[in-house]
């Protein structure tokens, strides 16, 4: 793939969240490309109220006063087709969109279209990468730009960029980060392109795929008998939404916002002794340790119970919001 220059890359820019943000402003305010047209999902119901909320993409493009489409489907409505199709685009530029894309929009960008995508595929196709790569206990993810075909993620790749996934990084977090390593990778590979350097693209190994499945708000619900390592994953994979979350006694939903796996020996004797024998999902101490299967143990150090903010284990414990010898399930 390649491009005589000094050729100005006309570039459609489709994505909707906050992950394809980064990467939208970087190709933007660069002089070497003009942003045609912006795709992103129409407005959607948003809080209490349910009124209609454009996303991100949607308020910076319309800032900018760049050029704004929301079509619902490409597959129902081919007027929206034949507009895309029209802008003669040179590329477009794909992130976390959320609608599919049929060959007639694939085709459509003399160059076609290219993704950025948030694991090391062919590992994590689908809609959950971050959060399926945490959960699994994987020690790296990271980007990778891909050229789009009718598969779902399954097209050649362009460019791969590892990241390290720690004993204590969540989803936002490395979300944040990825996001901002698709803006720099993205725009790397469309400077190639601009510059006439040859862009080669790699077939994936399909025997060594991995699927990432949507997150349901299910998910989240921590199951005090797995260890203390698969709940601590679970947390972080999940925060901030769904969040690992539990019930107490009382039945209150509470969401545990920060916390680590440590030792059982580690954990100190209550003081005074607890009423009843030790139980998963039992408060140990007052120090936050609960009691977890496989003879672990998993330390709370941050809470939020139903309409609260987030607060320190120690704060809800002084507040008698929570007490030593509760049972979380």
């Amino acid at each position: 793939m390649t491009v005589s220059p000094p050729h100005r890359l006309k570039i459609i820019f489709m994505g909707t969240p906050e992950f394809a943000l980064p990467a939208l402003m970087a190709i933007h305010l660069d002089q070497d490309f003009e942003v045609i047209a912006v795709y992103t999902q129409p407005p959607r119901p948003a809080g209490r109220g349910q009124k209609l909320k454009n996303s991100v993409i949607h308020d910076y493009a319309a800032a900018q006063k760049l050029p704004i489409f929301t079509p619902s489907s490409f597959k129902k409505d081919p007027n929206a087709v034949t507009q895309f199709q029209s802008l003669n685009a040179d590329i477009a530029v794909v992130a976390a969109y959320g609608l599919i894309l049929p060959p007639a929009i694939l085709a459509a960008p003399r160059l076609g279209c290219l993704n950025i995508h948030g694991s090391l595929l062919p590992r994590w196709r689908g809609a959950a990468p971050i959060q399926r790569a945490i959960e699994s206990g994987d020690t790296h993810t990271g980007i990778t730009i891909m050229q789009m075909d009718e598969g779902l993620d399954t097209g050649a790749m362009i460019v791969k960029k590892s990241v390290p996934i720690t004993a204590a990084t969540n989803s936002q977090q490395l979300y944040d980060q990825l996001s901002r390593l698709g803006a720099e990778l993205s725009l790397a590979t469309l400077k190639n392109l601009l510059h006439g350097e040859p862009v080669t693209a790699q077939p994936q190994d399909n025997a060594a795929a991995t699927y990432a499945p949507m997150i349901n708000k299910q998910e989240g619900k921590i199951n005090w008998q797995e260890t203390a390592e698969l709940i601590d994953r679970k947390i972080r994979a999940f925060t901030p939404w769904p969040g690992g979350w539990c019930v107490d006694d009382g039945g209150r939903r509470i969401k545990i916002i920060g916390g680590r796996v440590i030792p059982l020996s580690n954990a100190p004797l209550s003081s005074p002794p607890l009423a009843q024998p030790p139980q998963y999902g039992m408060i140990l101490n007052a120090q936050g340790h609960v009691l977890c299967g496989g003879e672990s143990c998993y330390q709370i150090t941050e809470i939020q119970f139903e309409n609260t903010r987030a607060m320190s284990f120690e704060s809800a414990l002084n507040g008698q919001k929570i007490q030593v010898g509760a049972i979380l399930n």
